[in-house]
């Protein structure tokens, strides 16, 4: 992805995210110049990847395969002084833009529709060699717990949630004509780095072509405290 595609993404979404009457922390607006200041008592922002996450997962068509996220609170899978035990994140799906199927061999995940439009999302369970597998589908939505064939369709207005397991593949995509969604996600501890099984091969972080400055610095991106 280029770097102006980024900036522009990060725009859109403060746009929207003022529209929906949702604030993001103060870090969220500090600036590279900024973080170079920063010392080691914001080294759980760090460490924990908390901030901006833009991903097109490779596909070269972040507005078709794609994703926008901004972690908000996280804990830590090999740091015992971080003691959260959840994660929580924003998530901004346009319509007909897909996140790829995958699952979580750790995390499970509450993904909840904020506003918006409505959320669909196609589920699977998977088989002990991680393919798709065509048992039915156990669907927890809002307390409900339903059985669903495989490859089935969850609709998630606004207002509702589901809950994903880990194990379980999921897909998701903003529902034609409905405009945008903002999900909130609340979630065992995250690290994309090591617990994302994607059913296709896939590029979780993008490789950036810096075509002009960055707005704000992803949550892979921060330097070191000095």
């Amino acid at each position: 992805m280029k770097r102006s595609e980024i900036n522009s993404i990060m725009k859109d979404a403060k746009e929207f995210l003022e529209e929906m009457k949702w604030k993001l922390p103060p870090f969220a607006y500090w600036s590279p110049e900024d973080w170079e200041t920063k010392g080691e008592e914001y080294n759980e922002i760090r460490d924990n990847m908390l901030g901006w996450d833009i991903t097109d997962f490779g596909s070269g068509d972040f507005h078709k395969v794609g994703l926008f996220m901004f972690t908000i609170r996280n804990g830590n899978f090999s740091d015992e002084k971080y003691i959260k035990p959840y994660a929580e994140k924003l998530l901004i799906v346009e319509e007909e833009q897909v996140t790829p199927y995958h699952f979580h061999w750790s995390k499970m995940e509450d993904i909840i529709n904020r506003g918006g439009g409505n959320l669909m999302v196609k589920v699977y369970n998977s088989t002990e060699d991680e393919q798709f597998a065509d048992t039915d589908v156990t669907v927890m939505v809002d307390g409900r717990w339903y059985t669903v064939p495989a490859g089935s369709v969850i609709r998630i207005t606004p207002g509702e949630s589901i809950t994903l397991p880990s194990g379980q593949y999921h897909s998701f995509w903003g529902e034609k004509g409905c405009g945008k969604v903002l999900l909130g996600e609340v979630s065992k501890v995250n690290d994309d780095r090591v617990d994302n099984r994607f059913y296709e091969k896939t590029g979780r972080f993008p490789a950036i072509e810096e075509d002009e400055a960055p707005l704000h610095l992803l949550g892979n991106e921060y330097p070191k405290a000095k």
